[in-house]
């Protein structure tokens, strides 16, 4: 049975499941979906048509299903927020509700989301993401699966973080960010410095596919040549991998360009 502080604000409709904890002077609202085990401490804020998962832990002065601070949202409009399992929130961090009817703001499982970092409306943050104190996604950025984003990072809306990327802290987004790579503010603008290496291999990822990403990486960003170019040689001289599939189709399929 859900654990309530007796100073918490807990609306009767709300969906509690088993062993829940609610700390003192938290808010949890009407629409709001908990998961078994999860942890809501105190002054920490729970609204709108939220869903969180299983052993969550949503850290004081949290608010999370807020209405979206998207212009474009009308009054009355129905969205979502979704919160996967044993996922971290913590103090003042924000995951806003979507902006179009139906339209939902989604973290994954296994999420570390540090002190003031703020998910926008209609972002999609895929499994075991970590974004450090202060971080910020703009509207309807992807963030793929086992992304680090470093302190004070801004992501402008519409970007895509493909997976096992590094993003430095205070590096500034405004393009897509390739898979298995780090890109970093330098000082003269964000690039991309290369594979990702100490990440891939504590990820368990061989010798080999880590290898083939370097050498990916020299095709497009070292020899000079335009992004087709590129794409097409590594097709034929890096090895055939499922690293490097998917590294391609990112640059192939990217709507805003790639950094």
């Amino acid at each position: 049975m859900a654990l309530i502080h007796p100073t918490a604000i807990v609306d009767p409709k709300a969906q509690l499941d088993a062993d829940v904890e609610v700390g003192a002077y938290a808010t949890v609202g009407p629409d709001v979906k908990i998961g078994a085990g999860t942890v809501v401490q105190s002054h920490a804020y729970v609204v709108g048509h939220t869903t969180l998962g299983k052993r969550c832990e949503v850290f004081p002065f949290a608010c999370v299903g807020m209405k979206t601070q998207d212009l474009k949202y009308q009054a009355g409009d129905v969205s979502f927020v979704e919160v996967g399992d044993e996922t971290v929130l913590r103090e003042f961090s924000t995951v806003h509700l979507g902006t179009k009817p139906g339209e939902v703001t989604r973290v994954g499982s296994r999420c570390l989301i540090m002190a003031y970092c703020h998910i926008a409306h209609g972002c999609a943050v895929g499994n075991d993401v970590i974004m450090a104190n202060v971080t910020t996604l703009a509207g309807e950025v992807t963030v793929e699966d086992f992304v680090t984003l470093g302190g004070m990072v801004g992501v402008h809306q519409f970007c895509r973080i493909g997976a096992y990327a590094m993003i430095g802290g205070t590096t500034k987004v405004r393009q897509d960010c390739p898979p298995y790579m780090v890109t970093e503010n330098t000082g003269d603008g964000t690039h991309v410095l290369g594979p990702n290496m100490v990440g891939l291999q504590r990820r368990g990822f061989p010798a080999e596919a880590r290898a083939a990403l370097k050498e990916a990486y020299k095709l497009i960003y070292r020899e000079g040549l335009n992004r087709t170019q590129a794409l097409e040689r590594i097709k034929y001289e890096v090895a055939d991998l499922p690293e490097i599939r998917t590294l391609v189709e990112f640059y192939a399929n990217s709507k805003r360009g790639v950094h």
